[in-house]
């Protein structure tokens, strides 16, 4: 009995070697897909600093919070979500006249001053109306914004547009397969494995010549009379897939 159940475990072992041998010998083809969807944002989020300076820190204190609120109600008034509108960062710090002087011969015999207390409130804003940036921003620097510290444009379904962009490359990855195949007088079989890349964000002009590109979504925005230029959003995939050779 001992030796049939071992003669058996011999021969699965001999079968799943075979299978094995067999998966590692099969011929493969294995090509590389790209592809890029270019959009116009429909969001913008900047961030926005507002700033005080008084001798008296609560004073000081006041000055930024009447400004805040202020951007809180233009916000509103630019029909911006209160959820879209947040301050994430605060701070408080003394002030001097050599703060803004370069350490050397610029603060050499400059007596320093305490200048009072500087309180800030960093306030970030995301606004799905990109024809009414120009106007808030204009308004918010009105309203007492001593600095923009950063601008960026998004794709708020950049999910549905990265989607896009792998079926595209492995479409683009497929095509360049037959092609291949075709020219040595034999045909693709099934994928015998995929594995998702990270495609460059500004692609060379070689690897452009073997990748998919469309243009997505209503330009109208970008073509406004607006002061900004925000352009178009490459959402880019790439894909490496190898396939049986029949």
């Amino acid at each position: 009995m001992i030796r049939k159940i071992l003669l058996v475990f011999v021969i699965v072992l001999t079968a799943s070697a075979a299978l094995a041998q067999n998966a590692v010998d099969r011929p493969l083809i294995t090509v590389t897909g790209q592809a890029e969807v270019r959009v116009p944002p429909d969001e913008v989020v900047f961030t926005l600093v507002v700033e005080s300076v008084d001798k008296d820190v609560l004073a000081a204190k006041k000055k930024t919070d009447e400004s805040v609120k202020q951007v809180f109600a233009l916000a509103r008034d630019n029909k911006v979500n209160t959820d879209d509108v947040q301050t994430s960062y605060i701070s408080v710090e003394p002030k001097y006249n050599t703060d803004d002087l370069a350490y050397g011969d610029e603060r050499r015999g400059v007596k320093r001053v305490f200048i009072g207390y500087e309180v800030s409130k960093t306030i970030a804003i995301r606004l799905k109306d990109i024809s009414r940036f120009d106007p808030l921003l204009s308004d918010v620097l009105k309203a007492g914004v001593t600095k923009v510290s950063n601008v960026e444009f998004r794709d708020s379904q950049i999910r549905k547009h990265r989607d896009q962009a792998r079926a595209m490359a492995i479409k683009a990855a497929q095509e360049k397969a037959n092609l291949l195949a075709r020219e040595i007088g034999q045909t693709i079989g099934p994928a015998h494995s995929i594995a998702e890349g990270v495609a460059s964000r500004y692609p060379s002009q070689s690897m452009m010549q073997n990748s998919t590109s469309v243009i997505s979504g209503d330009l109208s925005a970008s073509e406004s009379e607006s002061a900004i230029a925000p352009g178009l959003i490459s959402v880019t995939a790439q894909v490496t897939v190898s396939f049986e050779l029949k």
